[in-house]
């Protein structure tokens, strides 16, 4: 046990205080004073990093698309002088976030043709998404939603809690919701667990689920008041959101821990991104980690066709490239399922790597992991007895 204990304690790293030396770690823990300290300027970044041309029109142009925000903890994670570093390519504005291709979208899972009352998302038959806020910990510049999070889009959002609870009352269907926005993990305990209280209240709804970023970009949130509050709320589920193994340092093992302890099943959802994880050997080392966090790898996103991200993009071969390097080289629980939000509101369509090689009526043909082909009978044949009837006895 001690072996495995120090052998994994070692792909772990804290970088605090990191650009903060002067921050003591009564502030440095507390997750105010991370929210309230976040690098949010073209000056912010510039004292710390430095910055391409591409970069600064980026942060110009953030004013008006999506805006920078990286707590201080995240923020740790960039390395100061390499444009190419993932981190930062998921959290630093670009240039190109300005450049539109063909086939980008304002609202590329069709949202808000599916939302029947304001923040309240019904596209799937027998569960919903509530956008419980516009704001986030830090903001990705891939965001699906950045028309409406961070306050500087071109959409604002108004969520009527009041007409979402009546909605959910009304509608019987309804088993599972997620608590999205923006971050749900942003709100107070209080206002969180009022929310989370009249969910409970209607008999309907099996169990909840929170989607959140927040215990990787601030896992100083995650506090034991916090679990506690949540353990009263089961089945109660949560998706965080990693991209790529540096992310998980120490402070966020030991938050997913916690999560983990009170009792909340975690499965983690990534976006393929180019430059950041589209590479069979980071996606392994990523899924590996998150398995040692107690986290089951769930989904493997193709990036949506949000406005402003053909630079993060990647072909869909690649996706299924990687998936195919997982599948049989490591363990089952550690292959993330591989989807495509179908554009313009089609739900999550799974892509996989082909193992069918022919399939009729007869059979079906199938390619192993190793390339190795295996035929199993489609129809199962009658059974035929080992015994001939004059053999059989009657007893």
């Amino acid at each position: 046990m001690s072996d495995f204990h120090f052998a994994s304690t070692e792909r772990f790293i804290s970088h605090a205080p990191g650009h903060w030396p002067e921050v003591g770690p009564d502030s440095w823990n507390d997750w105010r004073w991370q929210q309230k300290n976040r690098v949010t300027t073209l000056a912010g970044l510039e004292s710390r990093l430095n910055l391409t041309t591409e970069e600064r029109a980026g942060v110009l142009l953030a004013g008006s698309k999506l805006a920078l925000a990286v707590t201080p903890h995240y923020f740790n994670l960039i390395e100061p002088e390499n444009p190419d570093c993932p981190i930062r390519r998921q959290v630093v504005p670009r240039m190109e976030e300005g450049w539109d291709s063909p086939h980008d979208m304002a609202d590329p899972c069709g949202e808000d043709a599916a939302m029947p009352v304001p923040g309240l998302v019904h596209r799937y038959p027998d569960r919903v998404l509530f956008l419980v806020t516009d704001r986030c910990a830090s903001y990705c510049r891939y965001c699906t939603r950045s028309r409406v999070v961070s306050g500087v889009g071109e959409q604002e959002l108004h969520t009527d809690f009041e007409e979402a609870f009546r909605y959910l009352e009304k509608h019987t269907e309804i088993r599972d919701v997620l608590l999205s926005g923006g971050d749900a993990l942003l709100l107070s305990d209080s206002k969180l667990e009022g929310i989370l209280k009249r969910l409970r209240s209607i008999r309907h709804i099996e169990f909840l689920r929170i989607g959140s970023r927040v215990p990787i970009f601030m896992p100083q949130r995650i506090t034991p008041e916090l679990c506690t509050m949540l353990r009263q709320y089961h089945p109660l589920w949560m998706s965080v959101h990693v991209n790529h193994p540096r992310e998980l340092t120490v402070e966020v093992r030991d938050a997913l821990g916690r999560l983990a302890d009170a009792g909340i099943p975690l499965g983690n959802q990534s976006v393929l991104l180019a430059g950041v994880n589209d590479n069979a050997a980071i996606m392994r080392e990523l899924v590996h980690k998150l398995l040692l966090c107690r986290v089951r790898p769930y989904y493997l996103y193709q990036c949506d066709l949000i406005r402003g991200s053909s630079h993060l993009r990647t072909s869909v071969s690649k996706g299924i490239e990687i998936i195919e390097s997982l599948r049989g080289h490591t363990s089952g629980y550690a292959i993330p399922q591989f989807v495509i939000d179908a554009p313009g509101g089609g739900g999550k369509v799974p892509v996989n790597p082909s193992y069918v090689v022919y399939h009729d009526q007869e059979k079906i043909v199938l390619r192993n992991f190793e390339g190795r082909i295996f035929e199993y009978p489609e129809l199962p044949a009658h059974p035929v007895s080992n015994h001939h009837e004059s053999e059989l006895v009657t007893v």
